[in-house]
């Protein structure tokens, strides 16, 4: 009797695992049956916000429906991070996520609103762009040699804007501030848009910005750019020089993904990063986005996942050397 027990209990089990296999896979094969929101973490207007708005227009294309795109500027991408993690894990919010939130963020903050490690599940890194060192277009500054120069002469005078805390435009004024041995003055901003307009009122005295609005700016006469952060010259920008031709080893880009909250069924993960690979791999969106010195990967979640955890490591080290904390 106790077997027979045993072997009913143990096929309603089974058969109770089946059905919610093939409910999660119906499900995935019906996906997206609604709007999508897709969470930006950033207020409307500055390079995340662009690039976000293109990749739904997209992926809207891919699915016959446009998504709705949600901006929750704050506390370096947290205000929308900690949203997310609490959200729904139907598919029907994702993230559009800058690699600092996951990669910084943990390191910087005393205290966030949201578990990096527990609360997403990785979907795809989408791509990466450098960034540019801006000034306004009436300053004095032609080159970065200039303005080590002038910083050095004026400690704590000169100061630089920023999308918020721990956004790779704030480290990235850090790692040029460590390795210049120069002394600037940090005003956070609720996305870089912000800071780009304080920049150009004359609030502030320079900005890293990612390099699309940066080239928009100085297309329009308002900001001159005085290097690109990446490794290499921008090829549509072949005369500006790169930081690391005045300080060796410098280098920063802000890398982008899609991540959805932890408990996401995987079918739809797996859903989501097919056509989102899908709308990275196309030959006119590449050629589309590189023209906007946004360089697209794809790939599979662990790829993704792999990838923070080696900008984790390199910032890290910088803010425990640094001593950087945000409370």
């Amino acid at each position: 009797m106790m077997k027979r027990r045993l072997v009913h209990g143990c096929t309603r089990t089974l058969l109770a695992l089946a059905l919610a296999a093939a409910t999660a896979g119906a499900f995935a094969q019906n996906y997206p049956s609604r709007n999508v929101r897709l969470v930006v973490p950033f207020a409307p207007g500055g390079g995340s916000d662009l690039f976000a708005r293109s990749l739904g227009k997209a992926l809207g294309e891919v699915w016959g429906q446009p998504l709705v795109i949600e901006n929750m500027g704050g506390a370096g991408g947290g205000v929308a991070a900690g949203h997310v993690a609490r959200s729904e894990a139907d598919g029907y919010t994702i993230f559009f996520a800058t690699h600092p939130i996951l990669a910084i963020n943990p390191a910087l903050y005393t205290k966030l609103a949201y578990d990096p490690d527990k609360d997403f599940a990785p979907v795809v890194k989408l791509g990466e762009t450098p960034l540019m060192l801006l000034v306004s277009a009436s300053s004095s500054v032609n080159s970065v040699p200039e303005l080590i120069k002038l910083a050095k002469a004026k400690p704590g005078s000169l100061n630089f804007g920023s999308g918020g805390p721990g956004t790779t435009q704030h480290l990235s004024a850090e790692l040029f501030k460590s390795m210049a041995d120069i002394d600037l003055v940090h005003i956070p901003f609720k996305g870089g848009a912000l800071a780009s307009a304080a920049l150009m009122s004359g609030e502030i005295h320079l900005q890293f910005d990612s390099a699309y609005p940066g080239m928009r700016h100085m297309q329009s006469g308002k900001m001159r750019g005085l290097a690109v952060t990446g490794k290499n010259r921008l090829p549509s920008l072949p005369d500006m020089p790169t930081m690391g031709e005045t300080l060796k080893g410098y280098e920063s880009v802000l890398g982008y993904g899609i991540l959805v909250p932890a408990a996401t069924p995987a079918t739809i993960v797996a859903a989501l990063n097919r056509d989102l690979n899908k709308v990275l791999s196309d030959p006119g969106y590449k050629k589309e986005m590189a023209s906007r010195a946004i360089y697209l990967d794809g790939g599979t979640p662990a790829q993704f996942s792999a990838w923070l955890a080696a900008e984790r490591k390199k910032w890290g080290e910088l803010i425990r050397r640094l001593n950087l904390k945000i409370g």
